[in-house]
């Protein structure tokens, strides 16, 4: 594939860095010193990990050139139900995500099994606390959001999420969700489940930014033949199936030898 990138920091040149290594090109760069315009914009999907304030101007700038879109870039769940009807209006390709790391897929699915049990646990408490580097701009991250979502969704004891630090005894039906910005922790994720008699805890720590790396460039090898708007987590096991099947149909291809089919 022709690969655009909208947004060339750290994140933009290990997304290049993935994309080279499995055969793809980068067709053009941009950044907040050489900016997306529609004319410059030619390739066959466009990976965005720019800001939420270029959001749509991004996007209405990959479906003007008919072009799908990964959206990485984080901080704009409240403009989710337009971009959702802007997809739709104009038969669009889209696919987002608060964190495209495989890894980070396979952790949620644990937090969603945790939060399970816990539920037919009464004693069980939950709280959920993430680290990120200084520079980051959200607090909480949209990975924390994501995981808090999950947590709500599966236990019925709790109701509503608290972000903010408690000088109180917190209400109980609270999911309290914490952060810190520290130093250059690319991004740690962790949740408790506490008990008088036990203590789980669940980690995900990423050691750097291959694993977001990849998982938008595989997002952008599915979005291209899979039309709509997409959340990167919904289809993340059909994308796994998909190349699953497509690697044992190159591994058989491969195992063909020049005489097969003749006797």
């Amino acid at each position: 594939m022709d690969i655009v990138l909208v947004g060339y920091g750290r994140m933009g040149k290990e997304i290049e860095a993935i994309a080279l290594k499995r055969g793809h090109r980068i067709s053009r760069r941009f950044d907040a010193e050489h900016p997306a315009t529609g004319a410059e914009m030619s390739g066959d999907v466009v990976i965005d990990f720019s800001t939420a304030d270029a959001l749509f101007f991004n996007v209405s700038l990959a479906f003007d050139n008919g072009l799908p879109i990964v959206v990485g870039s984080t901080g704009w769940n409240d403009k989710l139900p337009a971009l959702r009807a802007l997809v739709e209006q104009l038969g669009a390709s889209l696919i987002y995500s608060s964190n495209f790391s495989p890894g980070m897929q396979i952790f949620q699915r644990v937090v969603r099994r945790a939060a399970e049990l816990a539920n037919t646990m009464d004693d069980y408490d939950l709280v959920l606390h993430e680290w990120h580097h200084r520079h980051k701009a959200d607090s909480p991250s949209g990975t924390a959001l994501s995981l808090a979502e999950i947590v709500l969704s599966e236990v019925e004891r709790k109701t509503q999420l608290n972000v903010e630090t408690s000088h109180g005894v917190i209400n109980p039906s609270d999911l309290h969700l914490t952060s810190s910005r520290v130093g250059s922790v690319p991004g740690t994720h962790m949740l408790m489940v506490d008990s008088d008699a036990d203590s789980i805890e669940l980690w995900h720590r990423a050691k750097n930014r291959q694993g977001f790396a990849l998982g938008s460039v595989l997002a952008a090898e599915w979005i291209v033949s899979h039309p709509g708007f997409h959340e990167f987590a919904a289809v993340f096991d059909q994308l796994l199936r998909d190349l699953h099947e497509a690697a044992l149909k190159q591994n058989a291809q491969g195992n063909e030898s020049p005489q097969s089919g003749q006797h």
